[in-house]
């Protein structure tokens, strides 16, 4: 499977931002999909995460009630929307796969990452 995401940019505080993540292959639906984040000089962290067939989501307590998770197994892609943005959520964003269990946890097993797309929030 290869990931590659989009959407990412510079932003005003308070304004949103979609990213995308289209993946190859035909097995997608069996992929537990997941975005991280990592910011300057931080780990990387969780941030949501979507079942191979998007009946169950998981958010991180930073980003609950500002970010949506979703997916179109048809269309073999996974979408984070982003709401609400705040300068702390500046980072470069990964899609990632894991063929194993949807990841909720930095420390999951991940099968395949994206290459990562820019996210900036200007105060």
């Amino acid at each position: 499977v290869q990931l590659q995401a989009s959407g990412g940019g510079l932003v005003q505080a308070g304004g949103s931002l979609r990213l995308s993540c289209a993946a190859s292959g035909r097995t997608f639906s069996s992929y537990g999909m997941g975005w991280f984040r990592q910011a300057p000089g931080k780990e990387r962290e969780f941030v949501a995460s979507i079942s191979r067939s998007g009946g169950s989501a998981y958010l991180s307590d930073s980003v609950k009630g500002r970010f949506t998770i979703s997916r179109d197994n048809a269309k073999n892609t996974v979408t984070l929307q982003m709401n609400s943005l705040k300068p702390e959520d500046t980072a470069v964003y990964y899609c990632a796969a894991s063929l194993r269990r949807t990841p909720n946890d930095a420390r999951d097993p991940i099968d395949y990452w994206g290459q990562g797309t820019l996210v900036t929030v200007s105060s």
